[in-house]
């Protein structure tokens, strides 16, 4: 895929190759990222991802080596080499180099790393769902309060499972057993016009998509909770949809044995997302 990549003061249309067997990060996992979005000349947002980046690495005991201004500006100079018209994932990164005796991340050893490359935007056609039995993890079992690369593992196997068993996306829990969120996007329902999404509780990342679209759907006037929601409610719901960086808002068309159609709440949420992303335009549109 095309991209564009930044390393120790250099810009490539290279992958560039850092890593040895050696490197904590390699061995250890010690690793944060951040996702944005591009979208034809827009970066809704991006100072908000820049911060959680930095946020992220301090979480992680790492020492982050850029601040959160400066991975923006390295963000939108990369984003014009890209054009227009691109519809990019914007990705920083902090890893760690060495460690401290066996395990202990060295966190002199932090660097950055920016990676912009093409990511076309999922169409909003729907998918399926269905609760798989690998739940998110209590903040005392993890580093919950980062964007840390060794979390994905446990979602993407959710995912597997889902597919093995006929769905496209997984459900996850809590360690309660209430819902936390999809495998890889945050979860919002909808009941007799009401939006209904978990309320953050150190399990999940309550994402920056996923406040953006409470915002402006309370600023047009529709009821939002924060709450408990139980696997019941979702088989009772009359909408599921999913936010996150990757595809902003895709509607779930079925979960379990219930299926629905995309439904008025989860298009108002994107309509709304992608006429606020235009005033985070930082490139003309295309003639």
């Amino acid at each position: 895929m095309a991209g564009v990549f930044w390393h120790l003061g250099n810009w490539s249309t290279e992958e560039p190759k850092i890593l040895g067997p050696m490197d904590h990060a390699f061995w250890l996992g010690s690793v944060i990222f951040d996702g944005a979005r591009a979208i034809r000349g827009t970066v809704p947002d991006l100072d908000l991802h820049c911060r959680r980046c930095v946020q992220s690495a301090l979480n992680m005991r790492m020492n982050p080596t850029m601040t959160a201004e400066e991975i923006e500006t390295l963000c939108r100079e990369g984003v014009r080499r890209m054009g227009p018209e691109a519809e990019l994932y914007i990705r920083p990164m902090f890893f760690v180099r060495r460690g401290l005796g066996a395990s202990q991340p060295d966190p002199d050893s932090t660097e950055f790393i920016l990676s912009i490359y093409d990511s076309p935007m999922p169409a909003p056609t729907g998918f399926s769902a269905i609760t798989a039995p690998f739940r998110r993890p209590a903040p005392d079992q993890a580093p919950t309060d980062a964007k840390a690369s060794a979390l994905y593992p446990n979602g993407a196997r959710a995912a597997a499972w889902a597919r093995e068993h006929g769905y496209e996306w997984a459900v996850m829990l809590d360690p309660d057993g209430n819902v936390a969120e999809f495998s890889a996007a945050n979860l919002m329902m909808v009941k007799n016009g009401v939006v209904i999404t978990p309320k953050p509780n150190g399990t999940f990342l309550a994402g920056i998509t996923r406040a953006r679209i409470i915002e402006l759907l309370r600023r047009a006037g529709r009821e939002v909770r924060e709450d408990i929601v139980t696997p019941a409610m979702l088989e009772d719901a009359d909408e599921i949809f999913a936010t996150g960086n990757f595809g902003k808002v895709q509607p779930c068309t079925r979960y379990g044995t219930h299926d629905m159609q995309p439904g008025p709440v989860a298009a108002e949420a994107r309509r709304l997302y992608f006429e606020f992303a235009e005033t985070a335009r930082i490139l003309p549109k295309a003639v």
